[in-house]
């Protein structure tokens, strides 16, 4: 059953590449500017169907230039790469928060078997060293 939350703040951390929202029910993420520009959820980047969803490589220094409200439903992210096609709603952006683990770690293999390597940090890892936790989920009522 899909979740119908609405976010309550939305906090760009520019020089730590970190985009936090916060919930109303009390969840509170922090996604890197990486993570939300692979996992964008345009066309460009998803495709049309999975066969022909494109893979992003290179992306570890990607910020976010502009945050464009759309309606109450979305924002459009303006990445300072060029990128900023498809809209990110409410929904999708608690799912990558929930979920940043598992997809976190399927990008990672999916850019291993591509033969391709990420160079930097990890920004969870980073994340987490500086005591900030990428996922706060709410107390289960």
């Amino acid at each position: 059953m899909e979740q119908h939350v609405l976010p309550t703040e939305l906090n760009l951390h520019q020089q730590s590449r970190v985009l936090e929202i916060v919930f109303d029910d009390g969840a509170r993420f922090r996604l890197p500017c990486e993570y939300l520009r692979v996992y964008s959820p345009s066309a460009e980047v998803r495709g049309h169907s999975p066969a022909t969803a494109r893979l992003q490589v290179g992306k570890e220094a990607v910020n976010i230039r502009d945050l464009e409200p759309i309606g109450r439903y979305a924002v459009k992210i303006h990445f300072d790469d060029g990128h900023n096609s498809g809209l990110y709603d409410w929904a999708y952006l608690y799912k990558l928060g929930r979920a940043w683990q598992p997809f976190w770690y399927d990008y990672l293999r999916q850019l291993k078997d591509a033969g391709h390597a990420r160079h930097g940090p990890d920004p969870f890892e980073a994340l987490q060293a500086r005591g900030e936790a990428p996922s706060t989920l709410p107390p289960r009522a």
